[in-house]
């Protein structure tokens, strides 16, 4: 075991809260339970662990992250897992070779906490820059049989502004419009109303083009430009 992975379970067993614990259980629904630490305390270890302990290579890095991620016994090992490849000393290093193991997190997380920040923050950014390599993983992921790996591809493009693959997006929610399930319906709603902030006329034109739109995501998608 690395010894950053031992640092930061010692660490977060040190800064636990039970009582905060089984809130933030409750509240994520989670049938693995949490430490009780916070993410502004989780940050600050983090950052602390990753001065006094840097890793070398981007290989060192998976070796962490798999670490921290496969053996976890409390979620918050598995938000350290995640933040560990946001932080800005080793973000340079996520390429595409990067993807099947941010789909077992997406698929073995299955949740909204881990498959929004997976999503949005590496999913989305390494879609973007390597087009040719992600948009067929994509594009496979629409239809995955695995609900989050199809959030994901909906949700995916939240931070792409401009540069939007309009087409991918388009094709990730017809695929899903008619789906009952909650999270897919809130996650049409909110790439729409996010895409809205850069193509409001785009965005209304989609919503009265698609009635089978469910009310939530029509909603969700209309939130800030009237309806």
């Amino acid at each position: 075991m690395h010894p950053i992975v031992e640092r930061l379970r010692a660490d977060l067993a040190a800064q636990a809260d039970p009582s905060a614990a089984l809130e933030m259980q409750r509240y994520m629904k989670s049938e693995m339970p949490f430490r009780g630490v916070a993410k502004p305390a989780r940050e600050r270890l983090l950052k602390d662990a990753v001065a006094a302990l840097p890793l070398a290579d981007p290989a060192s890095l998976v070796a962490v992250v798999r670490g921290l991620w496969d053996g976890a016994e409390f979620r918050e090992e598995r938000y350290l897992a995640l933040s560990l490849t946001g932080h800005r000393r080793y973000l340079q290093w996520l390429d595409p070779s990067w993807v099947p193991l941010l789909r077992h997190w997406i698929v073995t997380g299955s949740w909204w906490d881990f498959t929004d920040e997976i999503a949005s923050r590496r999913i989305g950014p390494l879609l973007r820059a390597h087009p040719e390599e992600l948009r067929p993983v994509i594009r496979a992921w629409i239809t995955d049989p695995d609900r989050w790996l199809r959030r994901t591809s909906v949700i995916c493009q939240l931070q792409a502004a401009g540069s939007i693959d309009i087409a991918l997006l388009t094709d990730a929610i017809e695929a899903n419009i008619a789906d009952p399930d909650f999270f897919l319906r809130k996650g049409i709603g909110w790439a729409l109303r996010q895409h809205a902030r850069v193509d409001p006329d785009w965005v209304r034109t989609f919503v009265d083009d698609h009635p089978e739109l469910s009310p939530l995501a029509r909603r969700e998608a209309m939130r800030h430009l009237g309806a």
